[in-house]
């Protein structure tokens, strides 16, 4: 009983206060330090990849627009914009070209001029069949000189039958044969001419026969276009006649 009564008169017990667990300074500091790693972590991946590609990748330095530059990126882009001024955008087949992201991805150094060996309609519907495996950028009409773009200049085009020449060219298809003399007309060569120097300028180019060649110089190959009947001398003078421009600037899209 007396107990019982003495574990009644017992004030009952208080539970002290949960302490409230801190963290020291030192812990703090490497939690802190850690997390910072991480950050810096997946900077370098992303910094380090692009540095692994070399010459195939461009890193902007404002950040939130790298990644349009790294290849396999696509770029935005412009359902029927062309490159070049007063082109009229025809399509080609999407099995005949496939996409990139030039000059990021693969330098652009070389322009290739041919010939259909047919004409100019029969050069569009060859290049939108999907079974014929080729396409150029761009064709150009015999009578009036008119220019349909094709494939856009930052893709890369079928055409030179040399995968290295498809990947760093721009590929002109000109309405006529290479065996026939006459099938090449003034109007031509001029919208040629200016379609190939804006090229140039776009790029960086020098306008000279180092980097504006024929199909027939491209290695591996057995085509002869443009043919003998092509006037080089006279081309050349066109695309020299052309008045500069500046090179366009690329980064804000396409």
């Amino acid at each position: 009983m007396e107990a019982q009564q003495s574990r009644r008169s017992d004030p009952p017990q208080q539970r002290e206060p949960r302490q409230e667990q801190r963290v020291p300074e030192p812990r703090r500091e490497e939690r802190r330090a850690e997390r910072r790693r991480g950050v810096s972590r997946r900077t370098l991946l992303i910094g380090g990849a692009t540095v692994g590609l070399g010459a195939a990748g461009y890193l902007a330095v404002d950040g939130s627009n790298w990644w349009y530059r790294v290849p396999g990126v696509n770029r935005p882009r412009k359902e029927g914009e062309v490159d070049h001024p007063g082109a009229e955008w025809i399509p080609a087949s999407s099995a005949n070209w496939r996409m990139a992201d030039r000059p990021y991805d693969y330098t652009i150094d070389r322009v290739v001029i041919h010939t259909i060996e047919g004409d100019y309609a029969v050069g569009l519907k060859v290049f939108q069949d999907p079974g014929h495996g080729a396409a150029a950028h761009y064709v150009v009409r015999t009578e009036d000189g008119h220019v349909a773009q094709m494939v856009r200049e930052l893709d890369v085009a079928y055409h030179a039958g040399n995968r290295s020449f498809n990947e760093r060219s721009i590929g002109i298809e000109h309405e006529g044969f290479a065996d026939r003399a006459g099938s090449i007309t003034d109007a031509t060569y001029r919208a040629s001419a200016e379609l190939t120097a804006g090229i140039c300028d776009r790029y960086g180019l020098p306008r000279d026969r180092e980097h504006i060649i024929g199909h027939v110089e491209v290695p591996g190959t057995d085509h002869t276009d443009p043919g003998p009947h092509w006037d080089w001398d006279r081309y050349m003078r066109f695309v020299s006649a052309v008045p500069a421009t500046r090179a366009e600037e690329r980064e804000d899209g396409v």
